[in-house]
């Protein structure tokens, strides 16, 4: 496995010669490991490469526009690991919110996996907290059937980044809300509420005291919160007495 900046120099990037690259940068053991976690994805698509080869990689591109614009702008990929480049590099040189979000707007649809969804982490969003609802509540907005890792990375972006000085209990309500039945949004839900009870612990627990959502969901998230070291021990035998 060679080392990600042998492979970007100073040469102009072509799709191809970043499909070159990722290609240099696989792990066979890795390949194998991945395609267990990811029932969602084509075997043959997934090459192999560890995420933290690939963060490397992304970084030496990323304050270079001009040099991944074609890559950026060439959909689908061809490849699960071109897909968690591409999320990687959403977002790497610029300070507009409505460009980010439009990145986001363009690769969302073509993501078919969960571990892709959650990869993708603009560095502008940790610095715009207070911006990030009105586009999360559009995301969660989508049918959770046929747009399912939209939907799911809405309420990710919930539970990263506004369960701390800019949580309403109005987030609650809308990820409650969300009819899906699918099981990638559920698991999301779950988790954004275990987090919610984590850090938001006297607000949140009314949902659960009477429940507010599906039952898989809501035992899933009682399980989760009982699983942090952050829940004391009192309150996790009381969580698990709520389930359904």
């Amino acid at each position: 496995m060679a080392n990600a900046s042998e492979h970007t120099q100073h040469r102009p990037l072509s799709v191809e010669s970043i499909r070159t690259d990722l290609e240099a940068l696989s792990d066979a053991s890795y390949r194998s490991f991945q395609m267990a976690l990811m029932p969602t994805v084509d075997p043959n698509r997934v090459l192999g490469v560890r995420v933290p080869v690939l963060r490397s990689y992304a970084q030496t591109l990323k304050h270079n526009r001009p040099r991944i614009t074609s890559f950026l702008e060439q959909l689908p990929h061809s490849s699960y690991d071109e897909d968690n480049l591409h999320a990687l590099l959403i977002g790497a040189d610029t300070t507009d919110m409505d460009a980010t979000c439009k990145e986001l707007d363009i690769f969302l649809p073509y993501v078919d996996n969960w571990a892709t969804c959650d990869m993708i982490k603009p560095p502008l969003f940790a610095r715009n907290k207070n911006e990030i609802h009105p586009y999360a509540y559009q995301w969660m907005q989508a049918n959770p059937k046929t747009s399912t890792y939209t939907v799911r990375y809405g309420i990710n972006c919930l539970r990263t980044y506004l369960l701390d000085d800019l949580f309403t209990t109005k987030l609650l309500d809308e990820v409650a809300h969300i009819s899906s039945g699918t099981y990638y949004v559920d698991m999301a839900r779950a988790w954004f509420f275990a987090e919610a009870l984590t850090r938001q612990y006297d607000a949140t627990l009314p949902l659960f005291t009477t429940p507010h959502m599906d039952a898989w969901t809501h035992n899933k998230a009682l399980q989760k919160a009982r699983e942090s070291r952050r829940i004391p021990a009192n309150q996790k035998g009381f969580l698990n007495s709520l389930k359904i």
